[in-house]
C-alpha cells in the first residue's frame, strides 16, 4: 500500500474510548477541512464495531452539518438503536469542539439468500490507458491558485480515472452524467469491512460536481460554493476496493442552489455492488459590484 493509503486504513480503525465512544484523527489532502468521505468511513467503522460480525452493513444515511477541522480529533458517539433477529440499527453523531458536525444512521443484516436481479453496467471505456485525475490536473497546475493546486495535486489513497473529464477552466455545457473508475492505491487486507469503509470514503469523490455539468460550472471557479449536504448508500454485493470499480453518476435535478445526484457502482466484471445518492450545495456567490 502507498503511505497515504496505509495512513487512511489506520485512521479508519479508530480509537475506542468507551463502549460506544470512538475517536478519530484526520488526513489532510489539501483541503484544510475534513474530507466528507473520511467522516463517512469513520462513522461506518464506529458503527460496525458495535454490531455482531455476521451482520454486514446494507445501507447508510448521513447529513453533513458543519465543516470539520483536519487538525483536530473527531469523537464518534454510537447509539445502539436496535438489535433484532436479522437486522441491527445504529445511529452515530460525530462531534468536534463540542459541536455535532455529522449525523449518520446505518442498518446491518445477516447474510441470507433471496431473489436476485440487478441493472447491468453501461458500456464505457475501461480503466486501462485512461489518465488519472491527478495526471489531468497536472496539465493545469500552473494556472491553479496555490490552495487549489495543493488540493488537486495531493497524494490520494484512492486512484480516480475519469471516463469523461472536463476542462476545469473552459467547461462545455454537457449532459448531467459522469463515470469514473476508482481503486485503492495498493493491495488491501481481506477484511470485507475495510473495503466497505473505503468505498464509503471514495463515494464522495467526483459526485455532486456532476450536477454542475449542464451549467458549464466547476468547483475551481472561486464564485462557486460547493459542499455535500447529505449522502446515502446501499451495499448489494461483495467487492474489493483494490480492484477497479466503476461509479456511474447521473443528476436528475438541480434547484434552490442544490444539486441531486444518484450513482451505481459496478465491479470490473459488471456486477452492481452498491448504489449511492447525494444532495449538495452548488451556490454561485454574488459578486460585489466594482467601485
Amino acid at each position: 500500500m502507498t503511505r497515504v493509503l496505509t495512513e487512511l486504513v489506520e485512521l479508519l480503525s479508530l480509537e475506542r474510548i468507551e463502549e460506544n465512544l470512538f475517536r478519530g484523527q484526520s488526513q489532510d489532502l489539501g483541503w484544510g477541512q475534513v474530507f466528507g468521505g473520511q467522516v463517512l468511513g469513520q462513522a461506518l467503522s464506529a458503527a460496525v464495531q458495535t454490531v455482531p460480525a455476521d451482520r454486514p452493513v446494507h445501507s447508510l444515511h448521513a447529513y453533513f452539518l458543519l465543516a470539520g477541522d483536519a487538525r483536530r480529533p473527531i469523537v464518534y458517539h454510537v447509539d445502539r438503536i436496535r438489535d433484532g433477529g436479522s437486522f441491527s440499527t445504529r445511529r452515530v453523531v460525530a462531534v468536534q469542539g463540542g459541536r455535532p458536525i455529522f449525523n449518520f444512521s446505518a442498518s446491518f443484516q445477516v447474510d441470507e439468500p433471496g431473489y436476485e436481479h440487478a441493472d447491468g453496467m453501461p458500456s464505457v471505456t475501461g480503466p486501462d490507458g485512461l489518465p488519472s485525475e491527478r495526471e489531468l490536473w497536472e496539465r493545469y497546475a500552473q494556472r491553479l491558485p496555490e490552495t487549489a493546486r495543493k488540493r488537486a495535486l495531493a497524494d490520494r489513497p484512492i486512484e480516480l480515472r475519469p471516463v469523461d473529464p472536463v476542462d476545469p477552466f473552459r467547461p462545455e455545457r454537457g449532459e448531467p452524467d459522469h463515470a469514473v473508475w476508482v481503486r485503492a492505491a495498493g493491495t488491501l487486507p481481506d477484511d470485507p469491512a475495510v473495503h466497505r469503509y473505503l468505498l464509503a470514503y471514495c463515494s464522495d469523490f467526483s459526485f455532486i460536481t456532476t450536477a454542475m455539468r449542464p451549467h458549464s460550472a466547476t468547483w475551481i471557479d472561486p464564485a462557486m460554493q460547493v459542499a455535500s449536504l447529505d449522502h446515502v448508500m446501499w451495499f448489494h454485493r461483495p467487492f474489493r476496493m483494490d480492484d477497479w470499480l466503476l461509479h456511474v453518476i447521473h443528476s436528475p435535478s438541480a434547484s434552490g442552489a442544490r444539486g441531486l445526484v444518484r450513482g451505481s457502482i459496478f465491479s470490473r466484471d459488471g456486477r452492481l455492488v452498491a448504489s449511492t445518492g447525494q444532495e449538495g450545495l452548488m451556490r454561485r456567490r454574488r459578486r460585489e459590484p466594482a467601485t
